[in-house]
């Protein structure tokens, strides 16, 4: 049932055509469907509620030949797949002691492995359904434990030909690999409700709900409908499948949309309601095994004990065990990975993400600048992405608090590797901000240092870079001491991870309001303000020049800039040149600490991410190749080990996004630890 790579498993959601009570017709299309997706490598092929007979049957769910037709039709649909591994949900009407029940059917290898009967049947408006069945719940909640105490196990249901097959809505999937998948089962209205029972199911471990369904349409319900299916995904922490009836039920007093959602952990992998007339499968590829981590890491999941719903249940050696199922074709097909998985792929989106996060950094800073009684906000500004979005937070701030502009003190400090193009940004942008700006040169004084300390100035190495960090600090510090003021950190997520930062220089500050922002957020966060320079800037003659110069900062090479420049004056030191590019780093920075990704898995992802992977049939190039994509990691995974000591004391700034590096908040890790396991693994790729 595994990709053999990382927990990934392929998923179809199926809606085929069918005729109201013409089970021979629905059982064929059903199979055909199921071949296709079985082709495809799907491990697990989910159909709608009832599929087999129809769901708008009605009163002839009260017919002897349907019900003994549709018991047929199951165990040919079963028998279709005796090949196959691929577990297969069904629906059908089927009577089980002496009453009927609207059920899924698992199936696989030609068994059926269980049986799930629906607990809540909607019985309002357009719905009768108790009219028909009863219940599952009571089936369900059959005591596991015996009087003496023993686990009993699931209830078991007696298929004449077939033998006892288990009721119960909960299945466990022996795998080739480490993610364990666990399967829940609920049936349409079973979401609906307070308490739906995958909540439950999710408890005990289920990590893939199925829900077999045939929600009508109706004005707005289909986003209600969407939001219910994303929503419960996220609370589960798993994969949610969910396959609606279409639109050949019965049209007497509904229609049904044939909705089909994929979701995992509140994000829409595959989606498709377009009232077709034709059969139709959605495809998605889970990771299992990311869905496994988040819930060690986060959420309440934790807190629960999973034995309770066992008690209730059945005993959990008791439960079906269904073996591995059919690989997927080689590749993340059916599953979007994007290259930078902290910038918002919509515009709508990533215009309100980058309000969002504007908005919690000036009230960050606000709050320190009040709680502090700074009189004034002191800055280093370099003309480089981080810089120019921490004054434009500060001067927002200043702003938001009705204070002038003129008590934000920000200090241009050119050395020896400053360029034109930078310090003329940063004093174009502090006049146009109406900021007050002084330029120190830090050249004599760096001099004077390397004669104190016996450093040669032509010998070009870490001493002759972190003297003109430390110097820009020091002063940073000592004027904020002299105005009363707070020195306001630039430093960014990305920085911090790597530790591109020098010890107890640009390393620290007063208050870091860039300090949950990667760099490829940040770039983006200063061309979202760029845009919008008319609506901060009363004068649009200044909203205009500041916008270009910003534009020109975006255009920038990133660089410390602590070597000198080239004869013509331009940037030599390019950090990207040395580090990889950020947004790799970035990429990993976000698999590695959100989802505890290993080297192998985040390689594989990245691969996909940027093109690079083989065997896709892609013509298009890849933007970085496997072996500069290896290089950047081994580079990640040293720096990221062995800087935690920076990032040990860091200091106070806003947690913006999911991922914080904060050692009061989320990330607690020895400075010491060792990187050798990981380091091992990337030497075998």
């Amino acid at each position: 049932m595994q990709n053999k790579m990382f927990g990934f498993y392929r998923i179809a959601s199926v809606c085929p055509t069918l005729k109201v009570a013409d089970t021979d017709y629905n059982t064929e299309e059903i199979i055909r469907c199921g071949l296709l997706a079985k082709n495809e490598g799907a491990a697990v092929v989910v159909f709608p509620e009832l599929c087999i007979t129809g769901y708008s049957c009605s009163d002839l769910f009260h017919q002897e030949l349907l019900l003994k037709k549709s018991v047929a039709s199951l165990l040919k649909i079963a028998k279709a797949f005796e090949d196959s591994k691929m577990v297969v949900a069904v629906g059908l009407p089927l009577r089980m002691f002496g009453k009927l029940y609207n059920c899924a059917a698992l199936l696989q290898g030609g068994a059926v492995v269980g049986i799930t009967p629906k607990i809540h049947l909607p019985n309002q408006r357009e719905f009768y359904e108790k009219r028909h069945f009863n219940s599952g719940r009571d089936l369900l909640n059959h005591s596991a434990v015996a009087k003496n105490g023993c686990g009993a196990g699931p209830l078991r249901y007696h298929f004449e030909g077939v033998g006892d097959v288990p009721v119960t809505n909960f299945f466990t999937v022996k795998t080739e690999g480490n993610a364990e998948v666990r399967i829940g089962v609920e049936l349409c209205e079973d979401l609906w409700t307070p308490v739906p029972p995958s909540g439950e199911l999710a408890l005990a471990g289920a990590n893939v709900i199925l829900n077999l369904s045939a929600s009508d349409a109706l004005v707005g319900k289909g986003d209600y409908r969407r939001a219910l299916v994303m929503n419960q995904s996220a609370r589960c922490m798993a994969a949610y499948v969910y396959s609606s009836a279409g639109v050949l039920e019965s049209t007497t007093d509904m229609v049904f949309s044939g909705h089909l959602m994929i979701a995992e952990n509140g994000s829409m992998l595959a989606e498709r309601k377009n009232y077709s007339r034709q059969s139709e499968i959605i495809y998605a590829d889970v990771d299992v095994e990311r869905l496994s981590m988040q819930r060690l890491s986060e959420g309440s999941f934790q807190d629960f004990d999973s034995t309770d719903y066992f008690a209730r249940s059945a005993s959990f050696d008791a439960l079906p065990v269904v073996t591995d199922s059919e690989k997927p074709a080689t590749g993340l097909k059916y599953r979007f990975v994007s290259p930078t998985p902290f910038v918002p792929g919509s515009l709508e989106t990533r215009d309100k993400s980058c309000t969002e996060i504007f908005n919690i950094q000036c009230a960050g800073l606000a709050k320190r600048l009040e709680s502090s009684y700074a009189k004034r906000a002191v800055l280093g500004l370099s003309g480089g992405l981080d810089s120019t979005l921490a004054l434009l937070v500060v001067v927002e701030t200043f702003k938001l608090l009705k204070r002038p502009l003129n008590e934000i003190l920000v200090i241009t400090m050119p050395g020896f590797g400053t360029t034109k193009r930078t310090k003329n940004n940063a004093v174009a942008m502090a006049e146009l901000l109406g900021v007050e700006l002084r330029t120190i040169d830090i050249k004599p004084s760096c001099l004077q240092h390397f004669n104190d300390i016996g450093h040669d100035p032509a010998k070009l190495d870490v001493t002759y870079e972190n003297v003109q960090a430390r110097e820009r600090t020091k002063i940073l510090m000592d004027l904020a001491n002299k105005e009363g003021g707070i020195v306001v950190g630039t430093g960014d997520l990305s920085e911090i991870a790597l530790g591109w930062s020098t010890y107890n220089a640009d390393h620290m500050s007063m208050y870091a309001v860039n300090c949950d922002v990667p760099k490829t957020l940040v770039r983006h966060v200063v061309a979202w303000y760029a845009d919008r320079a008319n609506q901060f800037i009363e004068d649009k003659k200044v909203a205009n020049s500041l916008a270009e110069v910003l534009r020109d900062i975006l255009d920038t090479p990133v660089s410390p800039e602590l070597l000198p420049s080239d004869d013509n004056g331009q940037i030599v030191q390019k950090t990207e040149s040395i580090l990889g590019a950020y947004e790799i780093h970035d990429f990993y920075l976000y698999h590695f600490t959100k989802y505890g990704a290993e080297p192998a898995k985040l390689l594989y992802l990245a691969e996909k991410a940027f093109g690079a992977a083989a065997g896709e049939g892609s013509t298009t190039q890849a933007k970085y190749p496997r072996q500069e994509l290896i290089r950047v990691l081994k580079l990640f995974v040293k720096r990221f080990f062995a800087q935690q000591f920076k990032r040990s004391c860091i200091p106070d700034g806003p947690k913006v996004g999911t991922i914080s590096l904060s050692p009061r908040a989320d990330w607690r890790m020895p400075s010491d630890a060792s990187s050798a396991d990981w380091l091992k693994e990337l030497e075998e790729l």
